[in-house]
């Protein structure tokens, strides 16, 4: 059978044979058991796919489209949390914080309903003002302890800090930006999920200040594993983590930290553990402002091509050195091709691949025919949108003539 319904008879079949259900249209089918089965929203044909910490609930729509199991999981018996979370650690990048705002995140940290974590605040730069702003708000709470030692590392690096500070005992972890404000049921409404994978988002109300204007509510959709290595939907500050994928996240892959993000590279290794997920619940409010690092990345998606290209000269001048024809291809290349290539030389090299499309389409041995399949399916499916493609096709065009993947290559042998 070829098209919708080739898709439909593959859903239907994979549900049959797990459940001994008939699925018919506009049934809602309840998945509740089956740990870490994973039917992605992805081009599955499915009008609604929504998580609960049970498993997966369906519904099919008249027309379903052809079935893509993106990086479908459905081995059982594999180890998962224990029953009961345990005590947890929440990891708070901090540089030059707004007072205001500042104040708002850590009474809501405090405000949670789950109270058993420490939350570590790593301190890019001057570490004296962070530690005053700390006292005034949450003095004699000595579940808050502030790290740094006033060096300027940069957001991904500071990350990177702060969790080499995780306290052994901590089972879980939290990450947390220094200017939003979580709902007090963020840490209980996602530490369930880790039962089942090894890192959890929700979504978030994005919101603008000072006015407090509520613009939307972001739309993450987690597409498996080798999608996620192509287009990153998690965002560090919405997700909880099982405190296993450190063993393989530590030390952080070396490369320029414009380039590099904690959060795809902590989404990535989650993937080779026991699987990611993201819900729908909106868990904090995602402050938008002039000093954000990246903003909303789903709202960025409308930006020209000469934007592009600004950007690109902007990133060369500054981390290459010089705005030259080899410098910008150099730039073009790391931003796109040569830091997935990274992070899949150092996660083969740490804890081996969860699917060898990975490699074919991404790692040093990757093939031209792998990943461009791969970006048009992408395409065609709305995971990316038509600028990315292009961007990144370049990006592997200049990776050849500048030589980026002997450079991937060796960046990832220096990361020990």
């Amino acid at each position: 059978m070829h098209g919708d319904a080739a898709g439909r008879e593959a859903i239907e079949s994979l549900i049959r044979d797990r459940t001994g259900t008939v699925v018919d249209d506009d049934d809602t089918v309840d998945l509740s058991g089956y740990r870490g089965h994973r039917i992605l929203r992805f081009n599955t044909g499915a009008e609604r796919c929504e998580h609960r910490p049970g498993g997966w609930k369906i519904r099919f729509h008249r027309a379903p489209r052809l079935a893509s199991f993106a990086d479908a999981n459905l081995r059982q018996g594999r180890a998962t949390m224990t029953s009961e979370p345990g005590r947890g650690a929440i990891v708070l990048a901090a540089y030059s914080p707004d007072p205001e705002l500042f104040r708002i995140q850590l009474r809501s940290l405090q405000d949670q309903s789950v109270r058993d974590w420490e939350c570590i605040i790593s301190v890019d730069g001057e570490r004296d003002a962070v530690e005053s702003l700390v006292a005034g708000v949450v003095a004699g709470d000595e579940r808050f302890r502030v790290v740094g030692d006033d060096a300027r590392r940069g957001f991904y690096r500071n990350f990177e800090y702060g969790l080499r500070a995780v306290p052994a005992n901590a089972a879980w972890i939290a990450l947390c930006d220094q200017d939003d404000r979580w709902e007090p049921s963020k840490i209980a409404d996602l530490l369930p999920h880790l039962k089942e994978v090894s890192l959890i988002s929700g979504q978030a109300r994005l919101v603008r200040y000072p006015s407090g204007e509520v613009t939307g509510v972001t739309d993450r959709v987690d597409h498996g594993a080798v999608l996620t290595l192509l287009s990153n939907q998690f965002t560090g500050s919405l997700c909880v983590f099982d405190r296993e994928i450190l063993a393989t996240a530590l030390p952080f892959p070396h490369v320029s930290s414009r380039v590099a993000t904690h959060d795809h590279w902590l989404a990535v290794v989650a993937g080779a553990y026991r699987g990611t997920r993201i819900v729908d619940e909106v868990v904090q409010d995602y402050v938008q402002h002039d000093a954000n690092v990246f903003g909303d990345p789903s709202r960025l998606e409308s930006a020209g091509l000469a934007a592009s290209v600004r950007n690109v000269l902007s990133l060369a001048e500054r981390y290459e050195g010089s705005r030259s024809p080899l410098a910008l291809m150099r730039m073009t290349f790391w931003t796109y091709v040569g830091w997935r290539q990274v992070m899949v030389d150092t996660l083969r090299s740490r804890k081996g691949l969860p699917d060898q499309r990975i490699e074919a389409a991404f790692g040093v041995e990757r093939r031209w025919p792998a990943l461009n399949a791969l970006l048009r399916r992408a395409a065609r499916s709305g995971v990316v949108p038509a600028r990315f493609v292009l961007e990144y096709r370049a990006s592997w065009l200049a990776g050849l003539l500048s030589g980026g993947r002997h450079a991937a290559r060796d960046a990832a042998h220096r990361s020990p």
